[in-house]
């Protein structure tokens, strides 16, 4: 018996689930789609969703169980909540960011963070920049903070960069 996940994130689409979760499993490894249901035709007067139409879909990106949800315009999305994607190089970065970011809001693009085109919010983070924003020397670890802060896609060159200067 395989262990149960205990907190899944649910995304609430109004329409867009179908579409969401084939995009993002299209980006991810180790993704799939595990199940999915449809509405029927009792609490129509509560949900409004047409009989047969996609209710939920389970899916796993990177190993990770979601669900998406088609809900109806009632909720969307904002930045209080984001995925955080930590990537181990450069080319990660870029390769999540340019995926994740197509046709999404790029007046939402700043220091990592990035708003996709259902305004679900992520940030694209590579798995240094923790270790640079809180390296030994404070003013490396600020410098570093001043320099992130003028991007939008991390550049992790730029920062290693700003560190080296500052170690010489």
């Amino acid at each position: 018996m395989g262990s149960i996940q205990k907190i899944t994130p649910n995304f609430w689409f109004d329409t867009q689930a179908e579409e969401a979760v084939q995009f993002y499993t299209s980006i991810f490894e180790d993704s799939e789609i595990l199940k999915v249901t449809h509405y029927k035709n009792a609490g129509q007067e509560v949900h409004g969703m047409e009989e047969g139409s996609v209710m939920t879909i389970e899916f796993k990106l990177e190993g990770q169980k979601f669900v998406a949800l088609n809900g109806g315009p009632h909720f969307t999305f904002n930045e209080a909540i984001s995925f955080i994607v930590t990537c181990a190089n450069q080319e990660e970065v870029d390769y999540f960011w340019g995926r994740l970011s197509e046709s999404g809001d790029e007046s939402a693009q700043q220091c990592g963070w990035l708003k996709d085109k259902f305004g679900v919010s992520w940030q694209i983070v590579p798995e240094q920049l923790d270790e640079l924003l809180s390296h030994d020397d404070p003013a490396v670890a600020e410098n570093v903070m001043n320099e992130m802060l003028q991007m939008k896609k991390i550049d992790l060159d730029v920062l290693e960069q700003v560190k080296d200067r500052m170690n010489h």
